[in-house]
């Protein structure tokens, strides 16, 4: 098909569009125009629904005379519209991150160029055309040819804005014909390297607006607040496609009483409000603004509210505020990014009840409903244009990029920004900011225009920064890449009002936060990489984020694992795939899969370590003989004693021995008091103190007494012991490979060879089905990618045991094995040494206290334990310490120390790539034990265990959850410690206070079989 090669021609971003204008949709009628719901309104058309379509692979291929009414269709699918092709069978999906998916060579694109054409109709009546028509496009990707009645009606690109066309002139009474031509990549697609699934089509909306000939085709929303915080102007400025008309606006108080009446002058109105009731992300207060003119209807939600920085630090309203977010990307495993408002409340219900308070809308202006919601719901929104040029970075270059520097917190680069300094691209990099800004420039929700993501600085970016501050004074310009400058040239940084960072260190937070010479708040943009098991440093960002004023918040990333459901197994498992399960090139694996929720939105239990970590309220103890604690508001703008109810619960050795409620201070926010716990710590047993914060009364998210999050203090400690058991006759058997020692009901075998346990019986059960083992591996989590290689280049995957020397004696306090050993890998050193004094009590108990020495020049490790295979059948479990949900040294926080009782199958947390998980930390007592009782016990000093059906090697080994197999025993492992998950996977390195990485270390612990 001959087309305008509009696709690879940058001067030529659009035809036939209107230029851009605030989102609004007009009504006939008032009642409906209020109730908020667009497709009530008699001026839309909905064109979403089923249209014809068919999928070409390239241009040449496509009928030149499609477009026309009387073509032969016959051949064509039908699919739905809004959808994305590649997720109804057409094309192949492809996930990559940073390269681009065709050639560098801007702005050209492969010749092979796969199509989508769509063929719908829609009917018009004679008085709609008497009107004027407008057609509109929410979301195409990537750019698109249209057609109506066969005549060309535009084209245009920026798959993530709203594209608007008159096709007055094009339409007329009864049945029209509407083609669309969508090409799967265009000269915008060097714009468009998100990192994503990358998905074509019509994905979003298509709609059409009849008009009056004269009608309001844009007008702006200011909100003006005094210092007083109190008195506020509600302005608007209108601009009128063709004549203006006799317009009235009515002023709503969010209550939704009349407040005002007023007409325009000179294209202004203004509304004068005392006592302003201000929009926050906790009140999402919003005022309305009835707009009539014309014979039509806009309803405008309208948020007062101002927006300042004083001394490096964010203001609200006044109030320091502090950003608990998350990046969210449009993904659903179904339907990729045609996600409908029903899935988007899911999502937002799901972060308000996990006590998030803002979205950064990775990486591109979500749709425009979207953003009314962010509006209706409470959200800070870092509202971002459409713009990533990642793939810049993976151009063939003989000069690596420097790294990042504190003397001028930039880093210094050759190739990253390379089109953002090409004047080429000028013109599509303003575009597209303008695109977004004047799209959603009335939404109170958005505190900061964002101009991209990832694709270095330069003029281009620095004149749509200016463009900005030219046309919205209430807001800040945010764009993380203007740290990266290219070098020889300046950056120009007036007019970017946030110093963004993407996983910078906590050393990077403290350096930047604590000189007095920077004057921007900070932000991280993107921080705790939530991929897979993780992440595990939240609380220590936090700490940090309470702790500096200049600190203003981040956003996690990411929301949502990004997966295609590719149906089940022939035994029922859900599959999801992901990068490279496409048999695409290139791709980037499972790094699509790093949410905080699952696909089907299912939290992770990094959501939940989030969601204490972020509660609203923290007690800190001040007196535990007294009860008395420091109780402090984290709230932004809400009291305490309007919010939520107290109630506290003291715990002997994990049982409540005591609980009630105390009355909820009358604390405002950001203020602490000391409060009074009325409790008596028991006189034995591990003692703890627990606080619940529940929600006063129910709100839109949630119900009356959802858990808000809690605190735990420990109030009395008490080491773990078995109570001693009748004394049995002990001996001890040595053969050149064993040593084997009875007892009237027990046998256990000892290897010589491995320095561990071959066998234990007890009371004629088999406990272990294979041998004992030493244990420093684990099952790489996401989190572990990169530590991942060295600990493989150390052999800690491969190492074996060497025993030295061993030898058993018989004392009066039973049969001590002691034994000098080794782990090694081949043609490797060894890693560890160690010294193992193995006793055998004489009721039967084992006690292992062992003291290992890491070689000096290997890196910490995954972990140090025992491993044994125990006979499928014990199933039930047991345990005192961090718990119901996975916990490690640095992902304990939404688990309490306590008593729980599960099984092997109920632990498991199945990870879409399968990795280490279901680990609990703290622990001092497990039990786990089969239906016919046979029960093996260990106590220890805060010893970490894990329980599964999988072997770490099965784990490791297989790309999907869907492929594991179960190896017919239950798998424990008793750890001395796991080093912690963090978020290495795309942020900074663990911190150290969570790595195993002592020189020497002793641990102990203690085992008990029984019936």
């Amino acid at each position: 098909m001959k087309l305008p090669r509009y696709y690879e021609d940058p001067s030529t971003l659009h035809v036939g569009t209107e230029p851009n204008h605030a989102y609004f949709i007009p009504f006939r009628e008032e009642s409906l125009a209020r109730l908020g719901d667009r497709q009530l309104s008699e001026r839309m058309t909905l064109l979403s629904g089923e249209w014809g379509f068919h999928y070409y692979p390239n241009r040449f291929e496509v009928p030149e005379h499609f477009m026309d009414a009387d073509f032969d269709d016959s051949s064509f699918d039908t699919i739905p519209v809004p959808s994305c092709w590649q997720m109804l069978g057409y094309d192949r999906n492809q996930y990559t991150n940073v390269n681009y998916p065709f050639p560098y060579d801007p702005p050209y694109v492969p010749e092979e160029n796969p199509c989508g054409a769509y063929r719908t109709d829609f009917l018009l009546s004679e008085e709609q055309c008497e009107e004027r028509t407008y057609l509109h496009f929410e979301g195409v990707d990537s750019c698109f040819y249209v057609w109506v009645n066969g005549q060309f009606a535009g084209y245009s690109q920026v798959s993530h804005s709203t594209s608007e066309f008159e096709i007055t002139s094009y339409v007329e009474a009864g049945r029209n014909q509407l083609a669309v031509l969508v090409m799967k990549w265009c000269d915008g697609s060097y714009l468009e390297d998100q990192d994503k699934l990358r998905m074509s089509g019509i994905f979003r909306d298509v709609y059409l607006l009849t008009r009056p000939q004269n009608h309001i085709r844009d007008f702006t929303v200011r909100t003006p607040v005094e210092d007083d915080y109190s008195t506020a102007k509600i302005n608007l400025t209108f601009q009128w496609e063709g004549t203006e008309e006799k317009t009235v606006c009515t002023l709503y108080s969010p209550d939704g009483e009349k407040l005002a009446d007023a007409s325009p002058e000179n294209g202004c109105v203004s509304f004068s409000v005392a006592d302003a009731i201000l929009w926050n992300a906790e009140a999402p207060n919003l005022y309305q603004v009835v707009i009539r003119a014309a014979g039509e209807v806009i309803c405008q939600n309208v948020g007062i509210r101002r927006i300042d920085i004083r001394d490096a630090v964010l203001y609200f309203n006044g109030v320091a505020i502090k950003l608990r977010g998350t990046n969210r990307h449009d993904s659903d495993p179904f339907v990729g990014y045609a996600v409908d408002e029903e899935k988007m409340i899911t999502d937002l219900v799901l972060m308000k009840q996990h006590n998030m308070n803002a979205i950064r809308t990775s990486h591109y202006p979500n749709a425009p409903w979207a953003t009314q919601l962010y509006d209706r719901f409470g959200f800070y929104v870092i509202d971002e244009s459409d713009i990533e040029m990642h793939g810049t970075t993976s151009v063939y270059s003989k000069f690596p990029p420097h790294g990042y520097s504190y003397a001028d917190y930039l880093v210094n680069d050759r190739v990253y920004g390379s089109l953002c300094h090409d004047p080429r691209f000028e013109a599509a990099v303003l575009d597209r900011v303008q695109r977004n800004v004047e799209r959603d420039k009335n939404c109170p929700s958005v505190l900061m225009w964002s101009l991209g993501n990832e694709s270095g600085y330069g003029p281009n970016m620095e004149k749509a920064a200016a463009w900005i501050k030219t046309v919205d004074s209430e807001r800040l310009v945010h764009y993380e890449g203007s740290i990266y400058q290219i070098e020889g040239y300046q950056n120009d940084l007036s007019c970017i009002d946030v110093y963004s960072r993407m996983y910078a260190s906590v050393e990077d937070v403290e350096h930047y936060c604590t000189d007095d010479t920077l004057k921007k708040p900070f932000i991280q943009c993107e921080f705790i990489h939530a991929m897979g098991n993780g992440p595990g440093d939240i609380e220590d960002y936090f700490e940090r984020l309470y702790r500096y004023d200049k600190f203003a918040g981040g956003f996690v990333w990411e929301w949502c694992d990004h997966a295609v459901w590719m149906g089940r197994t022939p035994d029922g498992k859900a599959k999801y795939g992901y990068g490279g399960d496409f048999g695409e090139f290139p791709h980037d694996s499972n790094f699509c899969m790093d949410g905080l929720v699952y696909p089907d939105r299912t939290p992770h239990t990094g959501l939940l370590e989030w969601k204490n970590v972020a509660r609203p309220v923290r007690a800190f103890l001040k007196d535990a003989s007294s009860g008395v604690l420091t109780l402090h508001n984290y709230f932004d703008f809400t009291n305490l004693v309007d919010s939520m109810t107290i109630e506290y619960e003291v715990t002997q050795n994990g049982i409540p021995v005591a609980n009630g409620s105390i009355d909820t201070p009358d604390l405002a926010p950001h203020a602490e008091t000391e409060i009074r716990v009325p409790y008596t710590i028991p006189e034995s047993g591990v003692c703890c103190l627990n606080l619940y914060y529940r929600l006063k009364e129910e709100d839109d998210f949630r119900e009356e007494g959802y858990l808000l999050g809690f605190d735990q203090f420990i109030l009395r400690e008490e080491k773990a012991a078995f109570a001693a058991g009748a004394a049995q006759n002990l001996s001890v058997r040595e053969t050149e490979r064993r040593y084997i020692i009875e007892g009237d009901s027990f046998r256990y075998v000892w290897n010589r060879l491995t320095g561990t346990f071959e066998s234990l019986t007890g009371d004629q059960i088999s406990f272990m089905e294979k041998p004992m083992e030493w244990n420093i591996w684990r099952a790489p989590t996401d989190n572990d990618r990169n530590i991942r290689r060295e600990w493989e280049r150390a052999g800690y995957n491969r190492s074996s045991p060497r025993v030295y020397e061993s030898k058993a004696e018989q004392t009066e306090n039973g049969v001590v094995i002691t034994a000098d050993l080794c782990l090694a890998a081949i043609y490797l050193q060894p890693c560890l040494t160690l010294h193992a004094v193995w006793t055998i009590l004489p009721d039967g108990r084992i006690r292992a206290d062992i003291h290992g020495e890491r070689g000096e020049e290997f890196p910490f490790l995954p972990r140090f334990g025992l491993r044994m295979f125990l006979p499928r059948a014990f199933e039930s479990v047991e345990y005192f310490g961090y718990g119901p949900f996975e916990s490690y040294s640095d992902k304990h926080r939404a688990s309490l120390l306590g008593k729980y009782e599960t099984t092997v199958t109920e632990q498991h947390e199945d990870y879409l790539r399968p990795q280490e998980n279901s680990s609990h930390f703290g622990c001092s007592h497990l039990a786990v034990a089969n239906l016919d009782g046979g029960c093996l016990e260990a106590v220890g000093e805060a010893f970490s265990f894990n329980t599964s059906c999988y072997t770490q090697e099965e784990l490791a080994g297989k790309a999907h959850n869907y492929e594991l197999k179960p190896c017919g025993s239950t798998v424990l492992c008793l750890d001395y410690k796991l080093s912690g998950i963090g978020s290495n996977s795309c942020g900074p390195q663990l911190l150290p206070q969570y790595r195993l990485e002592e020189k020497e270390f002793d641990f102990t612990i203690e085992l008990r079989l029984s019936k």
